[in-house]
């Protein structure tokens, strides 16, 4: 395993980090689970990326178990706050109180006395920034995290948050945006200020919901059991690329995924490691195998002529527009 800086802090992440957003606490049972948290633990993982809401709070009381034991020491824990975890008008956003009261349910979730690394989940529209940061310093400032972060906020919206940080004394450090060859929205406006700012990138997605992979063959319906069949999997997440015209592109990846001696979803994870503003690639999975696989990424160099390769390929069905980096409209 390669490890790399966490923005400009002095927090060392490894490459590919372990998320379960999809797979843990929901259609993956416990047993399974915990055998890929253990696959990554073997494999040199140290970084693990979990969420309140993810398994409507599960996943984290199931990351909790896996990594009951290691020394705590050598790992990484980031989870993160703003979507609803409860009923209530407060059991969402990033209120103080919310806030407040999340990280307190997710260190017993996740049976730790402390994050490396709390994450606002989304810009939220309904709190004044200066309360959402004021929080987040109590939260750091009592020992509960590290560091702080940010997902999927804009560049404005970043150069805002890392000003009040900075008058806080407290570090944002990153931003976990989607990225991968068919979702390069964050190149234009969000890569350069946290180039400026000294923020890293999380990435998740750098499969595009299992795309990249080349199991999803153009003119066929999706494999039974795959993440395009399963609504609990995130359906509706992979349906924009479910197309001929993307399918056929991927495909066609193929031969230079051979090329470079890489897999397809070992390709696809080792394209958006090539990004030095990248600190680390999101990788779930259901099996433990697919982990072992995953990994193989880290440290692989492209050169550039494979890339100018994969970008003739893939430019006609990539989305580029800095606009679709966004939050809700209205807190939900």
């Amino acid at each position: 395993m390669e490890f790399r800086h966490l923005g400009r802090s002095g927090l060392m992440v490894s490459e590919i980090s372990y998320g379960n957003w999809i797979t843990h606490g929901s259609q993956v049972e416990e047993e399974a689970a915990v055998a890929c948290v253990r696959a990554a633990l073997d494999s040199g993982i140290t970084t693990f990326d979990t969420a309140d809401v993810y398994a409507g709070t599960r996943a984290e009381s199931v990351l909790g178990r896996a990594l009951k034991g290691e020394r705590r020491e050598g790992l990484e824990i980031f989870t993160k706050v703003y979507w609803p975890t409860g009923p209530g008008r407060n059991d969402r956003g990033l209120s103080r109180k919310h806030i407040m009261e999340s990280i307190d349910g997710s260190l017993r979730r996740l049976q730790t006395d402390h994050v490396d690394l709390y994450q606002a989940h989304r810009y939220d529209v309904s709190t004044p920034l200066e309360e959402t940061m004021e929080a987040f310093a109590d939260v750091v400032h009592s020992g509960k995290a590290h560091y702080i972060g940010v997902s999927e906020w804009t560049a404005a919206q970043l150069r805002e948050a890392h000003a009040l940080a900075r008058e806080l004394r407290i570090p944002l450090i990153s931003n976990q945006p989607q990225y991968s060859m068919l979702w390069r929205v964050i190149e234009t406006e969000v890569i350069p200020a946290s180039e400026e700012l000294g923020v890293g990138q999380i990435v998740w997605s750098p499969m595009a919901q299992g795309v990249l992979s080349g199991k999803y063959l153009p003119g066929q319906p999706p494999p039974a059991g795959s993440r395009a069949t399963d609504e609990k999997s995130g359906a509706d997440f992979i349906a924009r690329w479910l197309t001929d015209d993307v399918l056929t592109r991927v495909q066609q990846l193929k031969p230079i995924a051979e090329q470079a001696g890489l897999t397809m979803p070992q390709l696809a994870v080792a394209w958006v490691l090539q990004n030095p503003n990248v600190a680390s690639a999101i990788v779930g999975a259901s099996r433990p195998e697919q982990v072992h696989d995953n990994v193989k990424a880290a440290g692989v160099k492209l050169d550039a002529g494979l890339l100018k390769a994969i970008d003739e390929i893939v430019e006609p069905v990539t989305e580029r527009d800095p606009a679709k980096t966004e939050s809700p409209a209205q807190r939900p």
